[in-house]
């Protein structure tokens, strides 16, 4: 069979080849309006993102105009029931039209609005400032951004600007693998990029062209780290045309904030935070109490893990229960499972340290464990989400991986003996080791405090016993009591335990 696919892809080429090669002549009519764009202004450039705004509300603005019509009259309280819902049907058919519209004007201005963005970042690479005629925007954005300045009648861009805490200096422009990742996102396809292709970069391109339409563009991560820092990194591309950027992890729910944040043109933000919104508006009372606006388009980072693993946690917006015996275990354990999770988080924050300096004296083998080790012990552990986020550490990690699961997983004692308890995020489940047993009995007076006695072997000894038939009775009550509690204690611990380390309050719940 693999002889037989080999010799197809030879004479037709493969699936991938095939869509490269149909995109590859919108590539050239980009690359093609990058040329035009080198001897314009820097305000004429500006100029040339206006036109589009103007194409596509032009194309849509007679269905638009009769939409609000419709939408004015169809609260009046004299019309009758037929009338108005024929009306809400017209609504809805003007809504298609529109967004049917939309997307082939956007299909259509593609080449031009994607040689804009490169021309753009090429423009603050080459310039420490970028100096243009001041806009209303470019005056409100210069009161909250340091990269922004007013200067008379003119805004000053620098190519300096803070991201994730750190200072950046613009130095990438796009290459052509770039505008084809771009293409096929605005297609709605599956760009699968290697670490290092600029994934980050590759997204300005679709995120540009369709918060031309005015009616937003959203962006989900993965952590809130990088909704943020993404947002502030590649905002400065999207402000100098006038577009609005924020990211709704900066911003308690249900404010006024976070509202505007979803008013913008380009949105950031984590699944959980886009998802919670979506329930919460759908509880709302009153249309104000609203904060997302209609769903335009989307992109989503890491779309395996937010579609896929992260999926695997549904979100869910419950109310007050009554007082069980679980949480009576629960309020008995937590203190016993506060000071596991807390040893786990001293070795992980341990570890991270290690690698870190492992990394820094080129002992690349070494990191690569430490970093695999404090992955399975807590993969959600900030510093070490920052730590992967580095150029080529994601990828040792996975190396080292691929070692340790050789051999069905032969050797991955080795890794998980040093930690108190083991997490796989595929399966959502946390196992506690012998460490972590230990650790917890260590505080108890029973230390059969995990063990569950065998049911089977136990009845059979007291049959054996020389016991009265009374007092066999009575000794398997004890039994099926004692196996009961038991099993209900590790239960409530395995609770907790999972309930601490895999989920964070208002980040994958909310109270």
């Amino acid at each position: 069979m693999s002889v037989l696919t080999s010799i197809l892809k030879k004479f037709f080429g493969s699936k991938s080849e095939k869509d490269v090669k149909e995109i590859l002549p919108i590539v050239e009519q980009i690359k093609a309006e990058y040329e035009k764009l080198q001897n314009l202004t820097n305000d004429q450039l500006r100029e040339e993102s206006e036109k589009l705004k103007k194409i596509i509300k032009d194309a849509y603005k007679d269905d638009l105009e009769r939409q609000n019509e419709l939408k004015s009259k169809v609260e009046d309280s004299s019309i009758d029931y037929e009338e108005r819902d024929r009306m809400y049907k017209e609504i809805e058919k003007l809504e298609k039209t529109i967004k049917e519209t939309i997307k082939n004007k956007l299909d259509e201005i593609l080449p031009i609005a994607f040689a804009i963005i490169k021309e753009t970042a090429k423009r603050f690479k080459e310039n420490e400032t970028i100096k243009v005629k001041a806009t209303e925007f470019d005056k409100q954005l210069a009161i909250n951004h340091s990269n922004v300045v007013i200067d008379g009648d003119y805004a000053i861009y620098y190519n300096k600007w803070y991201a994730g805490g750190n200072e950046i200096t613009w130095d990438m422009v796009h290459y052509d693998v770039q505008l084809i990742g771009g293409i096929v996102l605005h297609q709605g396809k599956i760009a699968e990029m290697a670490t290092g292709e600029g994934k980050t970069l590759v997204a300005t391109l679709p995120m540009f062209l369709n918060a031309l339409s005015g009616r937003g563009a959203h962006l989900v991560t993965v952590n809130d780290y990088l909704a943020k820092r993404d947002a502030e990194w590649m905002g400065p591309l999207y402000q100098f045309h006038g577009l609005s950027v924020d990211c709704i992890d900066k911003h308690q729910p249900n404010s006024q904030e976070r509202r505007q944040a979803y008013n913008a043109d380009i949105t950031y933000g984590t699944n959980n935070e886009f998802g919670f919104d979506y329930l919460r508006d759908n509880m709302a009372h009153r249309p104000e109490e609203l904060v997302q606006r209609g769903h335009n388009y989307v992109i989503v980072d890491e779309v395996d893990s937010v579609l896929i693993d992260e999926a695997r946690t549904p979100l869910i917006i419950s109310g007050p229960v009554g007082k069980t015996d679980d949480d009576k275990l629960f309020m008995e354990f937590k203190p016993k499972v506060v000071e596991l999770y807390n040893a786990q988080k001293r070795l992980i924050a341990k570890l991270v340290a290690e690698a870190k300096q492992l990394l820094k004296e080129g002992k690349q083998d070494e990191a690569g464990v430490k970093i695999f080790r404090a992955h399975k012990g807590l993969p959600k552990n900030r510093p070490l989400i920052k730590l992967l986020s580095e150029q080529g550490v994601k990828a040792l990690m996975q190396k080292t991986e691929k070692i340790y699961l050789a051999e069905n997983a032969k050797r991955m004692p080795e890794i998980t003996e040093e930690l108190y308890f083991v997490i796989e995020e595929q399966h959502n489940s946390v196992e506690i080791t012998e460490k972590g047993i230990d650790l917890i009995t260590g505080q108890t007076d029973d230390p059969e405090f995990f063990i569950i006695p065998d049911i089977g072997t136990k009845i059979a000894e007291i049959e054996q016993s020389d016991l009265s038939e009374k007092e066999k009775l009575k000794a398997k009550e004890e039994l099926m009591t004692d196996h009961a509690i038991k099993t209900q204690r590790i239960h409530a611990v395995n609770q907790l335990v999972k309930a601490y380390v895999m989920f964070e309050k208002d980040v994958d719940y909310v109270v």
